[in-house]
């Protein structure tokens, strides 16, 4: 044994102290560029600085912490950086509640939250740290718009957008949750309001978004993007307005039903509306739409809904048989998605049919299912389904099969009225914020030169200090005095600068890349940092970010790929997500339910291995679960259990047996082997739960006479190797009271002795016409024909086989014999 602690007393208060002063003396966990190495850029989301960490942000950091050192200690050079994403609303709203600037509330926040993090024993590497409210953070978050703008994926255009009446903010589709529509933030239900905005064009990678080559990212995690992305094949097709002749453009997936349009609806928001409602329907369709835009959007689009609408007075023609149908509106068509305009065929859609019936419209079935006799629009209770023939439909009656829309599309072109296109459910992101503490849009508004961005020059523009906040929430940029009061570069002329601030997911896209080199000022990042560490090797979060964060960053990546910024396909090979932590009640935790946890108040009485190991056991890791305080109880007493039977001496009076030490190498081994497969798959209960069950193993060992013996000092080495990457302090501390090289994290990741592990014998178990009926226990290393001949004789498998001869014996090595009679 070397030296001790003094007492040799498990104070986890004294020992994490101690090293956790250590190891950032030391710079232990300080990531360099070194190509002698491989690298592993392990990434876990970061915080956004709400005053204090709470026990999800645990759950989320320190298994990913463990993964990262296990990877350390199999030979990678590996970086774990730390960040605080800290622009966004509730810094705002603090400032308006308590009088208080954001930027001094997010200060404070941030150093009381570095210092819990701190708490942890985590390999964070704070060199790195990045903050993207400081200006040498938001100066290149400015700079990346002024790319995007220049190469046309940043617009600006007048919009009916979600907005929060509380938040004073837009919101983008994303932000915007529940069937309710409500903010995220706030939930309060959002308005539509129709706003000048800028956005991103995110579509412009719709297609390439829906691929996932070459990444490891979870299958739901792709499902949702896939969804929320929302790909349709199908086409657009050109109708115009009998009297007037003015193009109404349709998007559908069923082509092959147009011959069934009976009717239009437009969306009441859509341009047209009042161009063609004639005067006789105008008070009708203007009341209308007043009552339709007050609706939210699921309000509108409910199934279950009574089907409303105005007829416009209007006609369009039909382009496939020349046909004049009326133009209706109504509330169930969004102006958001598709041209805001549809063809209704009521035949073949329960919610054009049920708008028909209600209004007398005409009903004509122009898909014959195979399975169905003929059916006049009389006999219809409900639409029939679209799979079949078609029928009453010109020159193409009688069209039929997989291809059948793609012969009506090319049909379409070639009359001209046509043709096949694809489209998607995503929208543009929308990244105008009307509020303060964000990063502020690098743009200038000139009246002789129209919209022009800041000189990289001039970059960052600066957030004033002296700003009035008003109860209302609006924007202090818009009221500042003179703020917005710039010089056209150009033309030097009067403008103004852009008062709104971009969405804080434009911070997070590309926080990841200003960790390779946050001092760096001669662009975003240092390219020999980029060129070692990237692209990201490990990231870990939460999947609710699946539609927001990890999409956005998606498209970031790929855009500044298109410009020559970065390179490769993505920006995170794989990706893992944690479940989350709920109160003892089952329930989500929140301070109104009081059943939250506080870390700190946990840490202060079990230490933070304790915390950290039970986080890791209490639940999968990627489904999370009930919070237990008795669980950690059972924690905490594992880590003194395995602290007093690594440092404390035995007599010695006993001596082991050869079988014994056969035994403790084996399942020393064994253990090893399971644990190292659990990393790699981010499986953290099993690994507390081996490690539980093999210090029960040793200790048994060590009372049989194994202490001393070379076997133990093996399996001591190997075990605090294994608990290392989890419980990194006491696992440190007792490496050292050991007298081994210092540190325990710098050590290389143990390797299965196969041969060890292997078990002298194995249970195989026998089947006969495919039915359990025994099991036989033979050495581990058995012949095939010697495992059927013990399988055969045995004379539990003899009475079943009911002296019939064996047709057929099959050895599965290891598992099983089944015979057939």
């Amino acid at each position: 044994m070397g030296e001790d602690n003094g007492t040799n007393v498990y104070d986890p208060a004294m020992i994490e102290q101690k090293w956790q002063q250590r190891w950032e003396s030391d710079g232990l966990y300080h990531a360099d560029i070194d190509h002698s190495q491989p690298k592993h850029y392990a990434l876990t989301m970061l915080p956004y600085p709400s005053g204090d960490l709470h026990i999800g942000h645990w759950y989320a950091m320190t298994p990913s912490d463990a993964r990262a050192r296990y990877k350390r200690m199999q030979g990678y050079n590996v970086m774990f950086p730390m960040g605080f994403d800290s622009f966004g609303l509730p810094a705002e709203n603090a400032a308006i509640q308590r009088n208080i600037h954001p930027r001094i509330w997010t200060e404070k926040n941030i150093e009381h939250m570095r210092a819990q993090m701190k708490t942890m024993g985590a390999m964070f590497d704070w060199r790195r740290e990045t903050i993207s409210s400081d200006p040498s953070y938001y100066r290149w978050t400015q700079w990346f718009f002024i790319q995007l703008f220049r190469h046309g994926l940043a617009y600006r255009k007048e919009s009916p957008v979600d907005w929060c009446p509380r938040c004073n903010t837009t919101l983008a589709r994303e932000q915007v949750w529940g069937d309710d529509r409500h903010c995220e933030r706030c939930e309060t239900p959002v308005i539509k309001k129709n706003l000048v905005q800028w956005f991103f064009k995110t579509t412009q990678y719709a297609e390439e978004m829906l691929h996932y080559d070459g990444i490891d990212w979870p299958e739901r995690v792709q499902n949702l993007q896939t969804n929320w992305i929302g790909r349709s094949n199908g086409a657009m097709v050109t109708f115009k307005t009998a009297r007037e002749g003015h193009e109404l453009k349709i998007f559908t997936t069923r082509p092959d039903t147009l011959w069934g349009a009976t009717f239009m609806v437009l969306a009441p928001e859509h341009e047209l509306v009042k161009m063609i409602t004639t005067e006789g329907q105008k008070a009708e369709v203007e009341a209308y739409v007043e009552e339709a835009i007050r609706q939210t959007d699921i309000q509108r689009e409910a199934t279950d809904k009574e089907k409303t609408g105005v007829f416009t007075g209007a006609y369009a023609i039909n382009p496939v048989n020349g046909e004049e149908i009326p133009i209706w509106i109504a509330d169930y068509v969004l102006p958001s998605y598709g041209t805001g305009a549809i063809m209704a065929v009521p035949a073949h859609d329960q919610r054009d049919f049920e708008f028909a019936r209600t209004f007398g419209l005409n009903i004509r079935v122009v898909i014959q299912p195979a399975d169905m006799e003929p059916i006049t629009e009389e006999e219809m209770t409900e639409a029939v389904p679209a799979k079949g023939t078609m029928v009453n439909s010109g020159e193409l009656s009688g069209t039929t099969g997989d291809d059948t829309v793609a012969k009506v599309c090319e049909w379409l072109e070639g009359k001209g009225i046509g043709h096949a296109e694809v489209q998607y459910r995503l929208r543009d992101w929308l990244i105008s914020r009307q509020r303060y503490w964000g990063a502020p849009i690098p743009i200038i508004h000139c009246p002789e030169c129209g919209i022009i961005p800041v000189p990289e020059k001039d970059l960052p523009v600066r957030l004033p200090e002296d700003v009035e906040w008003l109860p209302t929430g609006e924007s202090p940029l818009k009221l500042h005095p003179t703020w917005k009061q710039v010089r056209c570069p150009v033309c030097g002329g009067q403008a103004e600068r852009d008062t709104d601030t971009m969405d804080t997911f434009m911070c997070s896209s590309w926080y990841h890349l200003r960790y390779l080199s946050p001092g760096y000022d001669k662009g975003p990042w240092d390219p020999a940092e980029y060129d070692y560490w990237m692209p990201v090797d490990t990231y870990t979060g939460g999947i609710e970010h699946a539609n927001m964060h990890l999409m956005y960053t998606r498209f970031f990546h790929k855009a500044l790929r298109d410009m020559g910024i970065t390179e490769g396909h993505e920006p995170m090979l794989q990706l893992r997500n944690q479940g989350m932590v709920l109160g003892e009640d089952s329930e989500k935790m929140s301070k109104s339910r009081g059943n939250t946890v506080a870390p700190d108040v946990l840490v202060n009485k079990y230490g933070a291995d304790t915390v950290r190991a039970y986080l890791f056991f209490f639940s999968r890791w990627s489904q999370g679960g009930p919070w237990s305080y008795s669980g950690i109880e059972g924690t905490s007493r594992w880590l003194r259990r395995v602290w007093s039977m690594i440092t404390e001496d035995e007599d010695g009076s006993t001596q082991a047996s050869e079988d014994t030490i056969r035994e403790l190498r084996r399942k020393v081994h064994q253990t090893l082997g399971s644990i190292t497969h659990d990393f790699e798959e981010f499986e953290f209960n099993t690994i507390i739960s081996s490690l539980m069950e093999l210090a029960n193993n040793m200790a048994q060992f060590k009372r049989e006479g194994a202490y001393g013996s070379p076997a133990w000092h093996e399996a001591v080495e190997i075990y605090l190797k294994m608990m290392a990457p989890v419980t990194p302090h006491i696992a440190e501390e007792m490496w050292m009271q050991l007298g081994k090289p210092y540190s325990i994290h710098t050590q290389q990741w143990p390797a299965v002795d196969e041969e060890a592990a292997k078990e002298d014998e194995i249970t195989l178990v026998v089947q006969v016409n495919g039915k359990v009926r025994d099991r036989i226990v033979v050495p581990a290393d058995i012949a095939e024909e010697d495992a059927k001949a013990i399988a055969l004789a045995s004379e539990v498998v003899q009475r079943f086989m009911e002296g019939k001869p064996a047709r057929k014996v099959v050895v599965i090595p290891g598992r099983l014999v089944n015979i057939v009679v």
